[in-house]
């Protein structure tokens, strides 16, 4: 049976390559997007079959109305990937309150938004899979993105935590943990600090979307039905 994946943010950035790997696959695709319609129009123009859904992932009443049109569509969902993320650069005293909240309503609320709009017909057919993104930086910390970091981190103590409570009921909850991937967010910080992060990465050079697509799609597809609450980190050896 062809098996149906849901991916936010998956418009843009590390969750087009997202979308890509997995309708490459044979999958079949359902992406929400915020704000990029254009983009999210031409993808299903490119590639077509996939199911396109204008939704805020920090909104209880948008994602819930997203994967219910995911299931209605496609029937159930073998595979969530939550790669929706904003990021917020600069020192933490200048990160204003309204920075820091929506910082955590993307990375954080919308994760458990979507695991908790997924999770009960997961649980109910016993099996599934779910990939959640964060970042290096949730491992280690980032000078001048503390908030980011912060958000990052508690994205990976959720999936581990989420591991262990849903494991009994067949499914599986993993993290893709990137380093610096050359996409329109990280392009915010300049050709010189990406110079000097791609110097200190030891392959000597930036990550690409399809990287990280490659080993979400390991994480949710069958070859790793044995492996769950782990952490891949997709960082070229920056963090080892």
């Amino acid at each position: 049976m062809q098996k149906t994946v849901f991916v936010t943010g998956g418009a843009r950035g590390i969750g087009e390559g997202v979308v890509r790997r997995f309708a490459a696959g044979g999958w079949r695709v359902a992406f929400c997007y915020r704000r990029s319609a254009d983009r999210a129009q031409a993808l299903c123009r490119e590639l077509p079959g996939l199911l396109a859904i204008c939704a805020d992932v920090a909104e209880e009443a948008d994602v819930s109305r997203a994967v219910a049109e995911a299931q209605a569509a496609f029937g159930h969902l073998d595979a969530l990937v939550c790669s929706a993320g904003v990021a917020q650069y600069g020192l933490l005293q200048d990160v204003t309150p309204a920075e820091f909240d929506r910082l955590f309503a993307v990375n954080v609320r919308g994760v458990y938004l979507c695991c908790r709009a997924a999770l009960p017909d997961m649980i109910r057919r016993r099996m599934g899979s779910i990939v959640t993104v964060a970042s290096m930086w949730g491992e280690v910390g980032a000078s001048c993105e503390a908030a980011y970091s912060a958000s990052k981190g508690a994205v990976i103590t959720l999936t581990k935590a989420l591991a262990k409570e849903v494991g009994p009921s067949g499914i599986r909850v993993n993290c893709v943990s990137p380093g610096t991937i050359a996409t329109d967010m990280t392009r915010a910080l300049g050709p010189e600090t990406l110079e000097a992060l791609r110097a200190e990465t030891p392959l000597g050079a930036l990550g690409t979307p399809e990287d990280v697509a490659e080993a979400a799609y390991f994480l949710a597809g069958d070859a790793a039905r044995f492996i769950t609450g782990q952490v891949l980190g997709v960082n070229g050896g920056f963090v080892v």
